[in-house]
């Protein structure tokens, strides 16, 4: 009786999570495909909010004129990398996170603001970067918002249809290896066929996508770690049904950061490429 009372609870959640997630996916992918200002605006929105979760979640709220200085030092330098100015928006990052893991040696506080900028700041880097590529910066951002988003949704629904033994139930206790393995195959089809189907180049799309899925359960997992750290639930509630921004990103991220990686390391092909750099030989070919 109990398990029938919690049905219709259970259906009208995954009702408000698809809702939610559907315009929060359309939302990203026509800022994607505008590209420019408008993304880079979003992608530091996107981490500015995931840092004042992080934030949040351990702790680290105070001094307050320290965590605002690591939030607006943040944009500010997103920004600055959108507009052409790399060096120095990595200067800045880099100098306001130095000086907060230094000062963390004798406060917690500094020392979480210092990893969460650092956690923030270099996948959102990726994205603005990745995405200035050209002719085919949108397609690698698509390419990787699809390799994240089919590991998410098939581990959720495969974990649940299949069930089975736990993936580390330590660490976050619903997740299983069905789940998991479920998003892993959802993932290589879907960067085979987005890699297909925009750069031609199908082959590059299913040998890149491992990677990056796994990458994103990885990101899943660790965000999770630090929940349960510090004794959390969701990292917020700003998205109906999902929990808080960094519940939503954190695959994204992990996904995000090992593309940047992969494309400074040239190992890209023609799908994950810095800006000027043009396809290269790489794993994918």
């Amino acid at each position: 009786m109990a398990s029938e009372a919690q049905a219709p609870s259970r259906r009208s959640e995954l009702r408000t999570r698809i809702i939610s997630g559907v315009a929060l996916g359309a939302a990203a992918l026509a800022a994607e495909l505008l590209g420019g200002i408008l993304f880079a605006a979003l992608v530091a929105l996107v981490g500015l909010l995931a840092y004042l979760e992080w934030t949040a979640i351990s702790g680290a709220r105070a001094p307050t004129w320290a965590r605002g200085l690591g939030g607006g030092c943040l944009v500010v330098g997103l920004l600055l990398l959108e507009i052409g100015n790399g060096a120095l928006a990595v200067a800045l990052i880099a100098a306001v996170a130095g000086l907060a893991l230094a000062a963390g040696a004798g406060d917690r506080a500094f020392r979480w603001m210092g990893l969460g900028l650092i956690y923030t700041a270099v996948p959102c880097a990726g994205l603005i970067v990745l995405r200035q590529a050209e002719p085919f910066g949108w397609a690698a951002i698509l390419f990787i918002l699809l390799v994240v988003w089919a590991t998410d949704i098939a581990a959720y629904f495969g974990g649940r249809g299949i069930g089975g033994p736990k993936l580390w139930p330590a660490v976050s206790p619903k997740k299983t290896w069905s789940g998991a393995l479920s998003g892993f195959a959802a993932a290589v089809a879907a960067g085979g066929a987005t890699a297909g189907l925009t750069m031609g180049n199908a082959r590059a799309g299913l040998v890149l996508a491992v990677p990056l899925s796994i990458a994103s359960q990885a990101g899943d997992l660790l965000e999770s770690a630090v929940k349960r750290r510090f004794g959390v639930k969701d990292s917020g509630q700003l998205i109906p049904g999902h929990g808080g921004v960094l519940d939503r990103v954190d695959g994204l991220f992990a996904a995000a950061a090992l593309a940047l990686l992969i494309a400074l390391l040239g190992l890209g092909g023609d799908i994950l490429v810095m800006p000027g750099a043009g396809g290269t030989a790489g794993v994918a070919q």
